[in-house]
């Protein structure tokens, strides 16, 4: 495989030579038939549509339910790679706890002039009916997604932050169940970080944050909008494999100040509840009043300390875009540390300085809405036309404040398995932390999403993107 210039190469680094956490791969690849590697492909497709691992696309009728691509050649990551990853990931989410906590309480973050007020007073995903409310354990972000790309020289940096609800942990699960199905003799005698262990931590943490009143083992649930949502089979996955009871809100209701599940032998108090719906649907009586996804009632149980929510509502500024750009000033402020893993370079398209410099350069940035998600609602400078470029504009001209925009990164790439051999695709990677009071676990390894298609550099699943199996090997 040739690596594509000008960029860092996961296998082959800048040099084209094989680079040490890939060495015992490389011979084991270099030694394999290709045809066999191709059915193994095409078996490993066969999996995941049998196991039933698919996820839906708005809008799309002919896409209800696509099998998500998936790519047998593993991105792979030393042990000091990763502790890099591990410790960075840790420092930004327990910063992003704090900050969570302070702009809902004394703000004294906004007191000191670090961030502008109007960031949170007038930011879409600032709850003011969160203000003076302490989540149960003092853990906001229970579940966190944090993207990280790696540049052309070599270095991780984050993406962006997803504090709300965070997608894709089933994939990291099933891209290793595959892998050791398919492959038994890579595992053997590899000491690869084993990510199996997720849900039950997942679970572990969910009930270290309980609220006080929870007797004994505490009864979790998983809130999902149903079926229809793109990501349900992650939903009852989820909830299948950390012993979890499943639940829509039909199946919900308030008994005796508790939010209970109905059962056969009558309701069932729900001590955590990890919510895959939105703040907007959690509680037609706070929020919006049309929803038919969420609990009436279940803020004023929330309130007085009745149920953990996870993630706890108004969460969702901790992700927004236009907050991201701070977030090496929250880390500082919250931490007294610097960054161990650097932002993206961002322009504020709020501020005219920064908006002229956008509108002047546009052809060459990527331009993302500040509550977008799924790459819906970005430009892509390079790839737009002159037509699309205008149209943007006007976008950027009306709504300034809606957008933040950043250089086109030239993301590390990753050999994928073609009928021609390997080539090279771009990739980031989403590992997950999870968050309980006093401690915070991050899977070894994460989410690798690949942009399947030739020199694209969109790896969202939505938009035709892949997942890899992601290993954290010894050095």
């Amino acid at each position: 495989m040739k690596p594509r210039e000008g960029f860092f190469d996961e296998m082959y680094g800048l040099a084209g030579n094989v680079r040490a956490p890939y060495r015992a791969y490389g011979s084991w690849f270099a030694d394999e038939e290709p045809r066999r590697l191709l059915a193994k492909s095409a078996e490993a497709e066969r999996v995941f549509r049998r196991t039933g691992i698919t996820f839906n696309v708005y809008g799309d009728d002919d896409a209800e339910e696509r099998l998500i691509p998936f790519d047998i050649v593993p991105r792979i990551l030393s042990a000091s790679e990763w502790a890099e990853i591990e410790r960075g990931v840790q420092q930004r989410v327990r910063a992003l706890n704090a900050f969570l906590h302070d702009i809902y309480h004394r703000r004294e973050i906004l007191k000191a002039g670090r961030i502008p007020v109007g960031l949170v007073a007038d930011n879409a995903a600032f709850l003011p009916v969160m203000l003076g409310q302490s989540p149960p354990g003092g853990v906001y972000t229970h579940i966190v997604g944090v993207d990280i790309i790696r540049s052309d020289e070599g270095r991780f940096m984050v993406l962006e932050d997803n504090c709300r609800t965070p997608s894709g942990v089933s994939y990291m699960l099933e891209n290793r169940e595959t892998m050791m199905q398919m492959f038994p003799e890579l595992f053997a005698g590899r000491r690869i970080r084993p990510v199996g262990d997720y849900p039950q931590n997942l679970r572990t943490s969910l009930e270290a944050s309980a609220p006080p009143n929870a007797d004994g083992s505490a009864v979790l649930a998983v809130l999902t909008p149903g079926i229809h949502n793109s990501a349900y089979f992650e939903h009852a996955f989820l909830a299948d494999q950390m012993g979890a009871e499943l639940v829509e809100s039909r199946d919900l209701e308030i008994v005796d100040g508790r939010v209970a599940m109905r059962t056969t032998e009558g309701p069932l108090p729900i001590d955590v509840l990890y919510r895959r719906v939105d703040d907007d649907y959690l509680d037609p009586l706070v929020f919006r009043s049309d929803s038919v996804l969420g609990v009436p009632g279940i803020m004023d149980i929330y309130r007085v300390g009745g149920i953990t929510i996870a993630n706890a509502p108004g969460g969702g500024i901790a992700d927004d875009k236009a907050v991201y750009s701070y977030v090496p000033e929250i880390i500082e402020f919250y931490t007294g540390e610097k960054p161990i893993l650097d932002n993206v370079p961002t322009w504020r398209c709020s501020e005219p300085e920064s908006l002229g410099y956008v509108l002047e350069h546009l052809s060459e940035l990527v331009v993302k809405e500040v509550h977008g998600s799924g790459g819906y609602g970005m430009l892509i400078g390079p790839a737009a036309s002159k037509r699309e470029l205008r149209e943007f504009a006007k976008k950027l001209q009306t709504r300034p404040a809606n957008y933040i925009a950043q250089p086109t990164i030239a993301l590390s790439t990753v050999p994928v398995l073609t009928k021609a051999g390997l080539a090279p695709r771009h990739v980031d990677l989403r590992p997950f932390a999870l968050v309980e009071p006093g401690r915070i676990h991050v899977s070894p390894g994460g989410l690798t999403r690949v942009a399947m298609k030739k020199n694209s550099l969109v790896v969202n699943s939505s938009q035709g993107g892949g997942t890899k199996d992601t290993w954290v090997v010894d050095d």
